[in-house]
């Protein structure tokens, strides 16, 4: 337990713990019910849980082996932003099953000619009577091929400066023209692909907020897109940890290695200070604010964490590390999916924002340092 935690007789732990003996094996839909796959969320969707209480609800769920359901995007992205502009119908639609992953989300943002000045994405929605028709292309867009529904950013404002030009909606990924195509990666797999909407009809409802005013949601999600790839596993929160392989290192007997020692201490020391920073980025969301400049700097650390461990995996491994389906000996994670994460972990600094484009966010907003000239890196994210 963390030493930090409430002990064992503190009343919110026992009562948690008395729900989980009650209900062993929770489905996905009565966590969601019960407020603890999203703690920090206001009720019914969540608990309001302050940091301790979240911390609490993760290290009870972990010590009674119940895992959350996986949406990454949904809950990571799409659920805060819904919860701070959707409207209640648009809250009791999407939210319960989005927590629940009976319904996986996707995001449909980034475009292969805007780069990293997303403003200047080219996807236009026009207004048809009660309907909007949605024509363009997205790419880099994670599990399009797998999601129920996707959050759309589209330009609605001919005339307007790019930044209240844009608004922002859900679309059903079952629509008709929608054709998505996968992009395999050198893992073998297609967690990207590439989205073409062709006359897709949205209904009014779709819009989240206000049109015009969908860049300033837009920077809501890729706020919380940032503490959502750099939570949990090093693999964007999913996959095994800097703890899971310390875990395994220790269970086959430890290192002589000091080299490799000295790399262990620098991957769990790293785990320690984005735990930390986990914590400040909650405790600001508890107050009623939005993710700031330091959810760029915790996401500049994961990403490098990420690749990290997933490299000192590898070298632990020895030889056989040379083969296709080989990693630390380990009960918890599969041989595959170290393997797997070494050949994803490249992408962790591309995602979800460039480091550099991370690094330019931090110097300029942080900092407080000159922006790029003309030229440089864009993003006004």
């Amino acid at each position: 337990m963390d030493p930090a935690l409430p002990d064992d007789d503190d009343p919110r732990r026992t009562e948690l713990r008395t729900w989980l003996e009650q209900n062993p094996s929770p489905s996905p839909r009565r966590l969601a019910e019960r407020g603890l796959v999203a703690p920090h969320w206001p009720r019914p969707y969540g608990l309001g849980a302050d940091p301790t209480l979240q911390l609490i609800v993760d290290e009870e769920l972990r010590r009674a082996g119940v895992r959350r359901p996986d949406n990454p995007i949904g809950i990571g992205w799409a659920g805060p932003t819904l919860l701070h502009a959707g409207t209640e119908e648009q809250k009791d639609r999407y939210l319960l099953p989005m927590l629940s992953g009976e319904e996986t989300w996707c995001q449909l943002f980034s475009e292969a000619d805007a780069g990293s000045d997303l403003a200047s994405l080219t996807t236009r929605a026009e207004p048809d009577g009660d309907e909007w028709i949605v024509r363009g292309r997205k790419v880099w867009t994670t599990l399009a091929h797998r999601a129920r529904f996707g959050i759309l950013l589209a330009r609605t404002e001919p005339g307007q400066p790019s930044h209240r030009a844009i608004s922002y909606f859900v679309c059903p990924m079952d629509a008709a023209g929608i054709e998505v195509r996968p992009l395999v990666d050198m893992t073998g797999t297609h967690a990207f692909n590439e989205v073409l909407l062709d006359e897709v009809r949205l209904p009014a409802g779709s819009l989240v907020g206000r049109r015009g005013e969908g860049w300033s949601l837009a920077k809501v999600t890729l706020a919380n897109e940032r503490i959502s790839l750099s939570t949990g596993g090093v693999l964007w929160g999913m996959g095994p940890t800097a703890a899971d392989l310390l875990q395994s290192v220790r269970a086959t007997g430890g290192t002589e290695d000091a080299v490799l020692r000295q790399r262990l201490t620098r991957v769990w020391a790293e785990g320690e200070v984005l735990r930390l920073l986990r914590l400040r980025t909650v405790a600001v969301a508890m107050a009623g604010g939005v993710p700031g400049p330091e959810a760029s700097v915790r996401k500049a650390l994961a990403d490098d964490h990420g690749q990290h461990v997933m490299d000192l995996a590898r070298d632990l491994a020895g030889a056989r590390g040379m083969l296709a389906q080989a990693g630390p000996r380990s009960e918890s994670w599969p041989d595959a999916l170290w393997t797997y994460g070494f050949l994803f972990a490249p992408a962790l600094t591309i995602g979800g924002g460039t480091a550099q484009v991370q690094r330019n966010i931090i110097a300029e907003r942080t900092l407080g340092l000159p922006r790029d000239p003309v030229g440089g890196l864009v993003d006004d994210r």
